[in-house]
């Protein structure tokens, strides 16, 4: 077992870092306060490789492999989990998709642009009743008489980038009599009428990752946008959320790294009864835990994007090990982030201090690509065999 990097990878580690730390983290508190989505910064990270690191150079990417993806999205989030968001988005949930089943004018013309930061994209699969339960979802589309196109009518929600979103993938109904096997998959492109955009949520969290409703109104969607096979789309949508589900554990490491490394300083400056509060034994105690379980998070992650870099040769299934990736990371995060607001004390609850946007940062890694319930569902049900 090597737990050396490689060069490229450590290239990209400090890439990120280095950004991260110039660009990002001065101004992630101003942008969490004003709700400002980074398109700036967005542009830059492209500019670096960061906005497609595993999408091939002839598509605009960094031409990475998925470790260093983890590594770079780690230093992104442990600066700011919003800008994190944005990257992770475009990186496993568009271009991942478009590059394992689009055709190639669909790479050259949708994941070209996104790569590069030129454009935004998002993905399009959550409907206000149908969140875990995908299959369940109301969007239809109705290919014409003609063949040349279909029509789409859709309603999605919590739409990550949608606000700003150039292109969406996007999931409906073809077949409805044919359930989860009647889903397809289209790429859409947002500036076509019949495209409108809700509000921008609100959220507790990532707060610079803009996030709204997007609605479909008799789209006109171009037959050679489906991306696959008609009734692929369930298929293409899990296996995507496989591989972001990879990101969003790099995402809770990153999280946590920033909490972890908040509390370790302050444990050691912070004085009480006339000491370090870091030699209390119940400090310690917090440290020690919180230290275990994010390099417990850190290994699971990495191993499963050396997991997923396998199945690319193998064609082996990695949905565990993203699963269980998430499952730890998440719940590894909220821990952290929680006791290293209970470390700062008075200071934790202030927004003077990062800890509680790390903490409010925290919360959407345990919901978003699948549950904390739905991660336990999938491991639980593929070790036993048994639905």
């Amino acid at each position: 077992m090597d737990f050396n990097l490689t060069e490229e990878q450590q290239m990209i580690q400090a890439a990120a870092r280095d950004f991260a730390r110039e660009r990002i983290a001065p101004v992630a508190a101003e942008f969490d306060e004003s709700g400002t989505f980074p398109i700036d910064n967005i542009r830059a990270m492209g500019e670096l490789g960061l906005m497609g690191i595993e999408v091939p150079e002839a598509y605009g990417g960094a031409g990475l492999d998925t470790i260093g993806y983890a590594l770079a999205l780690m230093e992104i989030c442990e600066a700011d989990a919003a800008h994190g968001t944005i990257m992770s988005v475009n990186n496993s949930l568009f271009c991942n998709g478009i590059l394992k089943h689009g055709t190639e004018d669909q790479k050259q013309k949708y994941v070209r642009a996104v790569a590069s930061g030129e454009a935004i994209g998002a993905y399009a699969l959550t409907e206000p009743q149908s969140g875990s339960d995908a299959s369940n979802m109301k969007s239809r589309a109705v290919r014409s008489d003609d063949g040349s196109h279909y029509v789409i009518n859709a309603r999605k929600s919590w739409i990550t980038s949608g606000p700003y979103a150039d292109y969406l993938v996007l999931f409906a109904m073809t077949d409805p009599e044919a359930g989860a096997k009647g889903v397809s998959a289209f790429i859409i492109d947002t500036r076509v009428d019949g495209f409108s955009r809700g509000k921008t949520e609100p959220k507790l969290g990532i707060r610079a990752s803009a996030t709204c409703e997007v609605e479909l109104d008799d789209y006109k969607c171009p037959a050679d946008c489906l991306l696959g096979e008609e009734g692929q789309g369930f298929k293409i949508a899990m296996g995507v959320l496989d591989a972001g589900r990879i990101g969003i554990a790099a995402q809770a490491v990153g999280i946590a790294q920033a909490a972890y490394d908040a509390s370790l300083a302050w444990s050691r400056d912070r004085k009480a009864f006339g000491r370090e509060i870091g030699s209390f034994q119940m400090i310690q105690a917090k440290i020690a835990d919180m230290k275990c379980r994010l390099e417990a998070a850190r290994l699971l992650t990495l191993r499963a994007a050396w997991a997923k870099m396998q199945a690319q040769r193998t064609g082996a299934r990695f949905t565990v090990d993203g699963s269980m990736a998430k499952l730890v990371a998440s719940e590894a995060c909220m821990y952290i982030t929680h006791q290293a607001v209970q470390i700062h004390g008075g200071m934790g609850y202030s927004k003077e201090m990062p800890v509680e946007r790390y903490f409010r940062d925290a919360k959407i890694t345990e919901i978003y690509e699948g549950t904390s319930e739905i991660q336990r569902m999938v491991i639980g049900r593929t070790e036993t065999g048994l639905r």
